[in-house]
């Protein structure tokens, strides 16, 4: 299966090369860079997502098995993290929820997307969008709420459920994946111009967000707490695919969801994870070289997935 390796893994991780390199010889700026990620995160991609959800078979798209054995995977794998960082390495709680993110939350949508695809073709990612339409509200949800929990034990609930909804709302993410959902509930029709115009949008939004995600690893220096790191790569990249894998086999997955499900959940560490610790102030270091470490380590577990998979 080198030729997967070749035809599927290297160019996505190519780009990334590209950007990582542009930025370390100093031709793409961290301005640059931040421009480009606020253009692929914050509108080319919700606009992907938008309209692939617009034009989703809902009914044939959210198998119950699938969500259920990819979520319940990240859940036991958020827990993992959790443990792992309290009961192994001596944590705070804080610290411990910001690790436990970092094992929940997978690349998905810059990795996800793009390797499912040369993998498997454009035809066969409808669960690749089922996983997405749920990824970073679940993900948010779960994390937000326990950190919030954590944080406001002596504080009314009333509080914690507006960090929560605030955190949600303000997510571009969910928001696209929100609207889509709406115009494809509702039956509304996008003009046709508008539809074209956001298929030219929805184009740059993969190639540029793997550039972008090249630059941005270059802030990131793998520095100290590198047991911690080793273990958060190990609950992403091997617990969390394995774990799908039994709960899809169990469920009898039909074979095009149940590829889906492996390949996403092993994905690495997505930037939202650091998002997530810097929105806290919490594990930042671990987040971040986790991202980082986790993505260079995923080209070869991605090939032995894909391997598995056939």
């Amino acid at each position: 299966m080198l030729q997967s390796l070749i035809d599927v893994i290297l160019p996505v991780f190519l780009v990334i090369g590209a950007g990582y390199a542009a930025t370390r010889l100093g031709y793409f700026r961290e301005s640059h860079v931040e421009g480009l990620m606020k253009f692929t995160q914050g509108f080319a991609i919700p606009c992907l997502l938008f309209l692939a959800i617009a034009h989703l078979d809902l009914s044939a798209s959210f198998d119950p098995r699938l969500l259920g054995s990819f979520y319940s995977a990240a859940c036991l794998c958020f827990i993992a993290g959790m443990l792992g960082a309290r009961f192994i390495f001596g944590r705070g709680w804080e610290d411990c929820v910001a690790i436990g993110f970092c094992c929940l939350f997978s690349n998905s949508v810059l990795l996800g997307l793009p390797i499912t695809e040369r993998a498997y073709g454009p035809d066969n990612l409808t669960g690749n969008y089922a996983i997405i339409a749920f990824h970073s509200p679940f993900c948010y949800c779960v994390g937000i709420t326990v950190m919030e929990f954590i944080r406001n034990r002596g504080h009314g609930g009333l509080r914690m459920v507006r960090s929560v909804l605030s955190a949600m709302f303000k997510n571009a993410l969910i928001l696209g994946i929100a609207l889509g959902f709406i115009v494809n509930l509702t039956g509304l029709a996008i003009p046709a111009v508008v539809d074209e115009a956001l298929g030219l949008i929805t184009r740059a939004a993969l190639p540029g967000a793997l550039f972008a995600l090249g630059g941005v690893l270059v802030m990131y220096r793998p520095e100290g707490d590198l047991r911690t790191i080793g273990y958060v790569c190990c609950v992403s990249l091997i617990l969390h695919p394995s774990l799908v894998w039994l709960f899809g086999t169990a469920t009898a997955l039909p074979q095009d969801l149940f590829r889906s499900g492996v390949l996403n959940a092993a994905m690495a560490p997505g930037f939202n994870a650091y998002i997530f610790a810097n929105i806290y102030g919490r594990a930042k270091r671990v987040a971040a070289s986790s991202v980082l470490i986790g993505t260079a380590a995923s080209i070869l577990t991605v090939w032995m997935w894909l391997t598995v998979l056939g």
